[in-house]
């Protein structure tokens, strides 16, 4: 066969294989084992469609994910078109994904049926930031591999009731910004840009809600300059997860999410105190006026102290920001830095470095043991925006993944 043939042939091969993996865009691609038996699954979300200046914030049950007994190494996502080709944050911005984990019984004929949520060791309210895993725009730059010999657990039989499957469930909102008359605007998802003045309940929004997620819903639309025209692209989120079979050398991790905007209420109740943890999600940031004379920037500080009533060993943390984030940093009762992480800014065009846009979040990897957090004790996230301008809807989450316990033998 000559060689001009052969290169044919190869590049038929390439081209039937993402054929297929759109076609099928929940099938999965896995790409085999290393030396230390870590398995790599790459996964399509189900399809969704964009517009100029158009939003997608969709809800897909029974996604696929690794089965069986297996601990979670690492979970990376990114929004592709239709060829496999990353799309650029200055066109389809990704706001957030987040996976959450789910029973349902054997055999139900409805998706939605008799569903269980299973939520991760956090403490905000029951349906509140229960994800095991989620980022957003920094998704491409942001390590998320957990260390040997720790994993997420998942899968485990005696975890699963009887009758009933473990499922995944995705939640992915993008908003496109072709043609949009103010893109940070959108992407901060401002209520006039919008041009929506009640939630999703039909109530009036405050007048202090300048923006965030009431404002930017499912298939609502971002002010588009005059006669800006663009097609409508099918887009995906590809998303990529390591994994090992589970065996007793592993250790499980427990995973935490912490809100800067958590508020711990304090009810009285007939048989004792009942604390609830109020967390808002979002916030605004308030523009302030800059001391010229006495040297002072503009930063606006938010923080919160939360009661960690399962304490560990950290082996990984992260913070989650919006644009204009300079840092979060995570603080232990005595004032010792648990963890800190700052956002890395694009520079130029190409996906994965879009100037202006937070592309990926500084993570922590303390040596396993030196860093603890002990039962009860009281923690403090504090949370840190550029206030030079105005921004809606930003965020102050932190990631912390904790373990009960070291393992035994040397790692």
């Amino acid at each position: 066969m000559c060689f001009v043939s052969q290169v044919w042939l190869v590049s038929r091969a390439i081209l039937l294989m993402w054929i297929s993996i759109l076609q099928l865009p929940q099938s999965i691609a896995a790409f085999g084992e290393t030396k230390n038996n870590v398995k790599t699954s790459i996964f399509l979300s189900p399809k969704f469609e964009l517009g100029p200046g158009s939003v997608a914030n969709k809800y897909f049950f029974d996604v696929d994910f690794p089965r069986g007994h297996v601990a979670v190494k690492s979970f990376n996502a990114e929004v592709v078109d239709e060829v496999g080709n990353p799309v650029p944050l200055y066109e389809t911005y990704l706001h957030h994904w987040v996976v959450q984990k789910y029973h349902q019984p054997k055999n139900v004929t409805y998706q939605y049926e008799n569903i269980s949520w299973v939520r991760n060791s956090g403490i905000c309210q029951d349906d509140i930031l229960q994800q095991y895993y989620g980022l957003g725009s920094e998704t491409r730059k942001t390590d998320t591999l957990i260390p040997d010999p720790f994993g997420v657990e998942i899968g485990n039989p005696a975890n699963i009731p009887k009758g009933y499957d473990e499922k995944w469930f995705f939640n992915v909102h993008a908003i496109d910004t072709r043609g949009v008359k103010n893109r940070v605007g959108c992407t901060e998802c401002r209520c006039k840009l919008y041009n929506i003045t009640k939630d999703g309940n039909g109530n009036p929004l405050s007048s202090d809600y300048g923006g965030g997620l009431e404002c930017c819903p499912d298939e609502s639309r971002c002010k588009l300059r005059n006669g800006f025209q663009g097609p409508t692209r099918t887009l995906y989120l590809r998303y990529t997860i390591k994994w090992i079979n589970w065996n007793h050398f592993v250790v499980p991790i427990n995973v935490y999410i912490f809100d800067v905007t958590d508020t711990l209420i304090i009810s009285n109740k007939s048989k004792g105190i009942s604390p609830k943890h109020d967390c808002q999600i979002e916030y605004q940031v308030k523009p302030c006026i800059k001391d010229h004379k006495n040297g002072n920037g503009c930063t606006f500080v938010n923080k919160t102290s939360i009661p960690m009533p399962k304490g560990g060993y950290v082996i990984y943390g992260v913070a989650h920001q919006h644009i204009g984030g300079l840092g979060s940093t995570l603080y232990g009762q005595d004032g010792r830095v648990i963890c800190s992480s700052t956002p890395r800014y694009g520079t130029g065009k190409e996906a994965g470095n879009e100037k202006g846009y937070i592309v990926g979040m500084s993570t922590c990897y303390p040596k396993p043991g030196s860093i603890k957090i002990f039962d009860g004790e009281t923690i403090t996230l504090e949370v840190n925006y550029s206030n030079t301008k105005r921004h809606t809807g930003v965020m102050g989450l932190f990631y912390l993944l904790v373990a009960e316990h070291l393992p035994n033998h040397n790692y």
